[in-house]
């Protein structure tokens, strides 16, 4: 099951799909919320993990290149 919170996301969006879910998950909670989506399928933890892992690499990757241009 979904942690509380995105449940009640997920219904009222009318998001169905579990690898939306876990997509979603990974990016906004990342590791506590991947372990959330393992427990709610496999597939939603598939791409809870996916997200997860997608969300540092582009965070490694691009916060060197931002910082400059948000500090001045």
């Amino acid at each position: 099951m979904a942690p509380s919170g995105a449940r009640y996301l997920y219904r009222a969006l009318k998001i169905e799909d579990d690898a939306v879910r876990g997509f979603a998950l990974g990016i906004a909670s990342h590791g506590i919320g991947t372990a959330r989506a393992f427990q709610e399928s496999e597939q939603m933890g598939a791409f809870a993990a996916l997200a997860m892992g997608l969300n540092g690499l582009m965070t490694a990757l691009l916060l060197p290149v931002v910082m400059p241009l948000v500090m001045g």
